[in-house]
């Protein structure tokens, strides 16, 4: 089966030139781990290097906050430029995510400190193997157990069990939701409307305690950056807003402080037409054999009708593969794309064929996911627009 637009002699990217992240080592799910360690919990390790251990912690999550972004824009986070040097424990280099590069899986991999393949969360919408329905893991619906899906304590818990102070000072529109309770509960949730109200919260909280472990988040910046781009000025305006709430933040640090700045993703604006949008909804080959389309535009989850997998692999290669790499089940799980394991449980969560975007192209899907088709910024895949992010450091 071929296009008359696609050579014959396509040579699908080989699947040992994608940036598998950097899991153990370099990855936001070593993040947490490695400051707990550090303030004496037991039972975690601290794989990142670099981080000097500190009494007092804070964690400020910007959603969207890319490495490359960040450094394109200098003149709008003259603060946050000005740290970069401090990134990953003052080598001036970034983090990677983990696979996929979206909120609800690395959120998960943050507050767990596991990869997605052991805390199961393994893209925006996922299949769930108990109902065949496809679950959108950032809105949880349809509803399902938390505990069930995702059933390892998250490092905030073990942190308050072990004694540290902890708190999470985010929107109050937060504070109740599954994904919170999967993975960023423990200690208290304190919810603030404004940026200013939870930075200087986090600030208090911080000196409650010898030891505390704060974590504060800010969701503004995806936002715009879906709607409008990540160089429109209201990207850009978001920016300028972040930089100021990091100064202020920073400036409040009680002593024996560490505070780190760092994100989920980064985004990619993706034009507006036929090459760079595949319209799944309406391309014939790609839906043939598939009974859902799971994941999100630069990261797909493929799931097929039963005994079709080898054709719809095959489909998908040939029609995407000079522009994404696309793997089996098994292909993505060996290369480490979830990490060095793939619990039981989570191996049918992922599709049987997994795509994720090398070039700047999506897979759109008009009809069932309208809204989502129609976002300028995208994310999702290894490239490192969308994959690496900063990890800066401000002592106290």
């Amino acid at each position: 089966m071929t296009r008359p637009d696609w050579p014959e002699d396509l040579v699908p990217l080989a699947l040992d030139t994608a940036p598998a992240p950097a899991y153990g080592s370099a990855s936001l799910c070593d993040l947490l781990p490695t400051i707990a360690a550090g303030q004496g919990v037991p039972g975690l390790h601290a794989a990142l290097t670099g981080l000097v251990p500190a009494d007092r912690n804070c964690v400020f999550l910007v959603d969207g906050l890319g490495w490359e972004q960040l450094r394109a824009h200098p003149e709008d986070a003259p603060y946050l430029t000005s740290l970069l040097a401090t990134s990953h424990g003052g080598t001036g280099t970034p983090i990677t995510v983990g696979f996929p590069a979206t909120t609800a899986t690395s959120l998960a991999s943050f507050g767990t400190g596991l990869p997605p393949g052991a805390h199961g969360l393994p893209g925006y919408t996922a299949r769930n193997p108990e109902t065949g329905e496809l679950m959108n893991q950032l809105r949880w619906k349809p509803w399902t157990s938390p505990r069930v899906w995702q059933p390892y304590p998250t490092v905030f818990q073990l942190a308050d069990e072990a004694g540290v102070h902890t708190a999470q000072v985010s929107s109050p529109a937060f504070a109740d939701t599954p994904l919170t309770k999967i993975a960023l509960s423990g200690g208290t949730f304190h919810g603030r409307l404004t940026g200013e109200e939870r930075m200087d919260f986090a600030a208090e909280q911080l000196a409650a305690a010898d030891r505390s472990l704060v974590y504060t988040y800010y969701s503004e910046l995806d936002g715009k950056g879906h709607r409008f781009g990540v160089d429109s000025d209201a990207w850009r305006g978001q920016l300028m807003y972040v930089d100021r709430l990091v100064q202020r933040l920073a400036e409040q640090l009680p002593p024996r402080t560490a505070l780190y700045v760092t994100a989920d993703h980064g985004m990619i604006d993706i034009p507006f037409d036929e090459e760079s949008r595949i319209d799944f909804d309406e391309d014939w080959e790609l839906r043939a054999g598939v009974a859902l389309l799971g994941g999100e535009g630069r990261a797909r989850h493929v799931y097929a009708v039963p005994g079709a997998e080898a054709d719809v692999l095959a489909v998908w290669r040939e029609v995407l593969g000079d522009r994404f790499w696309v793997a089996s089940r098994d292909e993505a799980m060996a290369a480490g794309w979830f990490g060095p394991r793939v619990d039981e449980r989570v191996h049918r969560r992922i599709g049987d064929v997994v795509a994720a975007a090398h070039a700047d192209v999506v897979i759109t899907a008009s009809v069932n996911e309208p809204h989502e088709s129609a976002m300028v910024g995208m994310h999702g895949s290894m490239t490192p627009v969308e994959q690496l992010v900063p990890l800066i450091e401000v002592r106290s």
